[in-house]
């Protein structure tokens, strides 16, 4: 089953809504936090104790990208998304949106 994809410009938003998913039942190891700045995604994860797509989630092995944008669209098509969802996820995350990616669903 494909993940459910959630879209925050807020970093508190995005603690907010993994806190209201926690106390649901739903267990952080299957919570991951995607934007297109590194320092961004590692700070967010961290304080929320959630994944960072790149850790516990590999790409085929072989894959070597030389955009960022093209990392990210292949680890979304791993995730069971069409390469349209794929491109329209990239183009959110290059407007400065961070996603958080439920896998228990």
């Amino acid at each position: 089953m494909k993940p459910t994809v959630k879209e925050f410009k807020d970093d508190v938003e995005l603690k907010k809504e993994v806190k209201k998913l926690s106390e649901q039942g739903i267990s952080k190891d299957k919570l991951y936090v995607m934007s297109h700045d590194d320092d961004r995604t590692d700070r967010v994860a961290d304080s929320i104790a959630a994944g960072k797509l790149g850790e516990g989630f590999t790409t085929e092995s072989g894959n070597v990208f030389t955009k960022k944008g093209d990392e990210l669209r292949a680890q979304f098509k791993e995730l069971g998304f069409t390469q349209d969802e794929a491109n329209e996820f990239e183009k959110k995350l290059d407007h400065g949106t961070i996603l958080l990616i439920n896998t228990a669903s």
